[in-house]
């Protein structure tokens, strides 16, 4: 399967252009050291990672507010390795992490060549469900600022992926067309399902075990996008 006729490129940030699980742990190691918190930072890590995506879906989902996402994560995950913490000490751990994360920016590889090579051809823009200052520290902070038109986290559209309306927003800040559009990301269900929902083709940017239907477009190092995409 070939996309022809494509003018406008979205793309996912954590996890699809930006490796967040290595970022992650970077800040959290600069924290375990400053802190001097006496846990195997790789125990907590295999703990932390599940936990985090878990609460990011109950996030997605509406279930709770980004203050329980950002609390409850760290002590959950401080509980599940019996290492005692305050509320004093994760609100403390917590604040750190969201200043720490932006300044460890490891792309995925072959992040900057694929970008280099479309951003001729095509209009690049990026959808996340990741806070404002957040993600605007990250795109900065690595270099991503100058590939993209269009930025649009969950924050500035008061909904997040899959939702439609983000993808609309999307769209019409863009200019662009549904049929005219690709969306690129990692998450089955807020990439790829919240584009098809909209009618928006979609490459999936597989980073896991999952599996999905067998025409679903997939790829699992960013040059190969390079095969689904016709000028």
């Amino acid at each position: 399967m070939v996309f022809k006729g494509k003018k406008h490129i979205f793309f996912d940030l954590d996890h699809t252009l930006w490796d967040f699980d290595l970022n992650s742990k970077l800040a959290y190691q600069q924290i375990f050291q400053e802190e001097k918190i006496s846990l195997d930072l790789d125990v907590f890590i295999k703990v932390y990672e599940p936990l985090n995506l878990e609460f990011w879906r109950k996030f997605r989902e509406n279930l709770i507010t980004k203050e329980e996402l950002r609390f409850q994560r760290l002590k959950t995950a401080f509980d599940a390795c019996n290492y005692p913490t305050t509320t004093e000490q994760i609100n403390k751990f917590a604040d750190m992490y969201i200043a720490y994360l932006p300044n460890n920016n490891h792309l995925f590889a072959g992040c900057i060549q694929l970008l280099d090579q479309l951003k001729p051809k095509f209009k690049l823009h990026l959808i996340t469900n990741g806070f404002f200052d957040v993600q605007h520290n990250k795109i900065n902070k690595s270099g991503l600022s100058k590939y993209f038109d269009v930025i649009l986290t969950a924050d500035e559209a008061g909904v997040k992926k899959p939702d439609p309306k983000i993808f609309e927003i999307a769209l019409q800040k863009s200019g662009a067309r549904v049929e005219e559009s690709v969306m690129i990301g990692d998450s089955l269900l807020a990439d790829i399902e919240g584009a098809q929902n909209i009618g928006m083709d979609s490459i999936w940017f597989k980073t896991t075990n999952e599996q999905t239907a067998h025409d679903q477009p997939y790829v699992e190092s960013l040059l190969d996008i390079f095969t689904y995409l016709s000028e």
